[in-house]
């Protein structure tokens, strides 16, 4: 859906939407949330340095592919891109596909944007994708991510022995999964 104001809006919430990452996005401090300690601390990202040619490769490998739905989370107040959703990973012959989400303001951490934008993409993934299962992982230091599944109503199924090196240490990865009850 594409509103007045030629935002792009693919799925709406209360206080923000998600649309389709664009090329314009890719200049904007999305690049370089990718290189903040604090907002890369729990993931796989910031062991590299993100570069622009990193992040025109990434943005055209998300153009043609049906493995991944990546989206942009903007404030409807501001029009502003404060983080990406997706759904990667997906298999379509086992119907699954891995959930993740990077907040990358952090000005709009804490406020329930996370959860919102969740609750979007999983009734996307659940009703117009027909995905049976939805699933994620995260660093047992964690909390908020874990914290998340758990509002998106989740079930923790299991863990993975020290299977992240963050910091200078193994850590273990906690597993989280939702079942599409409604099929």
């Amino acid at each position: 859906m594409q509103d007045n104001n030629n935002h792009h809006i693919f799925l709406e919430g209360e206080n923000l939407y998600l649309r389709a990452i664009e090329e314009k996005d890719l200049n904007g401090a999305y690049f370089q949330w990718l290189n903040d300690e604090e907002v890369t601390k729990y993931n796989s990202h910031g062991r590299f340095p993100n570069t622009p040619k990193k992040q025109l490769d990434y943005f055209n490998s998300l153009q043609n592919t049906d493995k991944s739905l990546v989206l942009a989370i903007i404030d409807k107040k501001t029009n502003f891109h404060i983080g990406n959703i997706s759904l990667q990973n997906i298999n379509w012959i086992d119907s699954n596909a891995e959930f993740a989400i990077l907040m990358g303001d952090k000005n709009f951490w804490g406020k329930g944007y996370s959860t919102q934008a969740g609750e979007l993409i999983i009734k996307h993934a659940f009703e117009k994708l027909n995905l049976h299962r939805i699933y994620c992982a995260t660093s047992i230091e964690n909390i908020g991510m874990q914290k998340l599944a758990k509002k998106l109503q989740m079930t923790q199924e299991g863990i993975r022995k020290e299977a992240i090196f963050k910091a200078g240490k193994y850590l273990d990865i906690v597993e989280f999964g939702l079942i599409n009850i409604k099929q």
